[in-house]
């Protein structure tokens, strides 16, 4: 890759994290090409060339998506004030655009929020990141560390990725109601099949919250359980960690062999230390954890 490219590549990732950082400011074209530094009578083109959305379409999908996670997992935050933030003068108005996208409103969302639709909708978005935000590791990027162990509340996920989302919402609430803050009480993922299994009905994965308190179910399907400690090589991402996946492959992959390293009989699991939308997309960070012998 020559370094204009670099260059060219580089100016407009700058453009998606300030798109990122200032989702409630007037997005106009002025303003992102003037952060690019391109001419603001090709900049529309040029975005729209690279990242197969015009400038309008990918700020709105990034709002809904803030909007819709605040539906989702934030039950303090009213639809009016969702609304508002996401660029709506009216609630009407942001109703008439959450339903045309995901075919609920935005109250049926919050109740009952419909995934597989909410996934396709967000397609574009995804793959216009994608399209610059590959993330690059390093061996220089991995540290071995002695981990303790830490004993955990689960709640297994077993079936469909598709509606991960509505075990996440169960075990928000679960957690919520237990008073075990994500800022008090550690977050993890343990994965125990691939992101994309050959058949979705073998997807696996543990939604975890550390605590050593007794554990009450209050009607759901929490269990005790530890993480083990140990040594374990743990690579940290930062920003956009909705998708892991290439962290973990680059453990697997192409650190673990060159290592002279043995994985021990444990899950490749993630802590996640900070969440969106608490945080920009682009601010959130989880540690990815190879447990080794």
């Amino acid at each position: 890759m020559t370094a204009a490219l670099r260059n060219y590549q580089e100016r407009m990732r700058r453009v998606l994290d300030y798109i990122d950082r200032h989702l409630d400011a007037d997005l106009d074209l002025e303003t992102l090409s003037g952060v690019a530094a391109f001419s603001r009578f090709h900049f529309h083109r040029q975005f729209t060339a690279i990242f197969g959305l015009s400038v309008h379409r990918y700020v709105q999908l990034a709002r809904m998506k803030r909007a819709s996670y605040r539906l989702a997992f934030a039950d303090a935050q009213s639809v009016t004030d969702i609304a508002m933030d996401a660029g709506y003068d009216a609630p009407d108005a942001f109703a008439r655009a959450f339903r045309q996208r995901f075919g609920q409103s935005p109250s049926s969302f919050r109740n009952s929020p419909e995934w597989e639709p909410w996934l396709v909708a967000f397609g574009p978005l995804e793959d216009a990141r994608s399209k610059l935000m590959q993330k690059t590791f390093t061996p220089d990027d991995v540290k071995i560390r002695d981990v303790p162990s830490t004993r955990v509340a689960i709640m297994e996920h077993r079936g469909d990725p598709a509606t991960l989302g509505d075990s996440i919402r169960r075990f928000i609430a679960w957690r919520k109601a237990a008073g075990l803050h994500p800022r008090t009480s550690p977050t993890f993922n343990v994965w125990r099949s691939e992101r994309r299994p050959s058949s979705p009905a073998a997807y696996s994965t543990d939604l975890c919250v550390g605590t050593d308190r007794p554990i009450e179910a209050d009607g759901e399907d929490i269990r005790a359980g530890e993480i083990p400690g140990g040594r374990c090589a743990v690579l940290r991402v930062v920003g956009y960690t909705d998708n892991l996946e290439p962290a973990a492959l680059y453990l697997y992959r192409d650190w673990l062999p060159a290592s002279g390293e043995e994985a021990r009989d444990f899950p490749i699991y993630c802590q996640r230390l900070s969440f969106f939308p608490e945080v920009p997309e682009h601010e959130t960070v989880a540690d990815v954890f190879l447990p080794l012998k």
